[in-house]
């Protein structure tokens, strides 16, 4: 492509990330811990979708010199094409199989969870989907056992946004199954409006972390004694933007802001990984977080991003082109979950398929002991990791 067009080429990243992207607070200042796709990242002091400030970067390296002509439709479509191969990742590298091996994947009946649970039920797991709505559940089981002839495809009932219900279901768990090798915490909620779960918490909050934090705490007995077991927790690259507030972890006392609050959530799954990974040192347990890439699934159906006919169409092309599919989303979690050379990597961050360093919060080892700390608290875990009481939710 040359020269010419590299500065077309890092302008056409702007644009994908000037859009109105989900789960990222506005201004979102210039970090080094960005991923590679954003290229050079010392213009990221714009606001999400000022296009202008797009225009102004591409005139800045014109002027610096590293565009000197006009680019042709030919390079503009090469562009494209690089940036979405480049967005897209790749295939999971490793060929292993889990045969008999029993994997939960929760929030399975659509997009990256349920084609994670397809790509593990392929390799030869005992796959459990776990899932709000048992109609799409039953739906999804159905098909991955008719796509992969694997009959060990099970639908259970797991409402995240119910503590009840994630204690019924760990339990269901541990008398029926007796093991768990794979737990991929996948479910989550994308800038809904000011919801609460059935227990008071914010949604997200409630759903990407809490939810998740108490089922893994219930299962841990089982997943160490199935050892060598994987734990993989889905977070986002938006967790850079994230920040966790213990002053108001339940949006009572600002004004609520749905991205800032998708945001502390992903951060929240980051921290508590990195947490649980030190407490699981020697027992055989393995756990670390991942961003799957931006993909075009129903996570999203809360951001207004397709509310309209004038922005499905404006929008939709690049869409096309720069998000990835469930399909290649989904490999990313396939990779941390059957990967022999993962076999003893814990407490990482992976963007895709390569560790990468996550933002300095998310490596603050206070923030992520007294996270789990207040966590165990309101979820109602004693401080020992052991038994669970009863709930103690925030106030509404």
């Amino acid at each position: 492509m040359g020269n010419p067009s590299r500065g077309l080429y890092k302008a056409m990243i702007v644009a994908l990330w000037g859009l109105p992207t989900p789960g990222c607070a506005e201004p979102l200042p210039a970090t080094p811990h960005w991923p590679p796709q954003s290229y050079e990242m010392s213009f990221l002091s714009f606001r999400w979708g000022n296009t202008s400030a797009v225009a102004s970067f591409a005139q800045d390296h014109n002027s610096q010199g590293h565009v000197r002509r006009g680019c042709s439709w030919t390079e503009v479509t090469t562009s494209f094409l690089t940036c979405r191969d480049y967005v897209a990742g790749g295939a999971c590298p490793s060929k292993a199989t889990i045969p008999g091996k029993t994997v939960i994947v929760t929030g399975a009946n659509t997009g990256i969870g349920k084609q994670t649970a397809l790509e593990l039920a392929r390799r030869g797991g005992n796959v459990i989907l776990a899932c709000r709505d048992m109609e799409k559940c039953e739906a999804a089981a159905k098909d991955i056992r008719g796509e992969t002839l694997n009959h060990r495809v099970r639908a259970r009932h797991l409402d995240l946004a119910s503590l009840k219900s994630v204690r019924e279901f760990a339990a269901k768990i541990i008398e029926e199954e007796g093991q768990v090798h794979i737990l991929v915490n996948n479910a989550a909620v994308m800038r809904c409006p000011h919801w609460t779960t059935e227990d008071g918490f914010e949604m997200q909050f409630g759903v990407n972390h809490l939810g998740h934090f108490l089922l893994t705490n219930l299962l841990l007995d089982t997943l160490k004694a199935s050892a060598p077991s994987r734990i993989i927790n889905l977070s986002s690259l938006a967790h850079v933007a994230g920040h966790i507030d213990f002053d108001d972890l339940n949006w009572e006392k600002r004004k609520y802001d749905t991205k800032a609050a998708y945001c502390q959530s992903k951060l929240a799954v980051i921290l508590f990984t990195k947490e649980l990974s030190r407490r699981l040192q020697g027992t055989g347990v393995t756990v670390n977080a991942l961003h799957p890439g931006v993909a075009r699934t129903e996570l999203g159906r809360h951001t207004g991003m397709h509310s309209s006919a004038f922005s499905s169409f404006t929008l939709g092309p690049i869409f096309w082109l720069l998000v990835k599919s469930p399909q290649l989303a989904a490999q990313p979690s396939t990779y941390l979950a059957v990967a022999e050379e993962l076999g003893g990597v814990s407490g990482k961050y992976f963007d895709g398929l390569k560790e990468k360093a996550p933002a300095p919060e998310a490596e603050d080892e206070e923030v992520a002991q007294r996270l789990w700390a207040e966590s165990a608290r309101l979820v109602g875990l004693e401080m020992s990791g052991g038994s669970s009481v009863r709930g103690q939710p925030l106030p509404k």
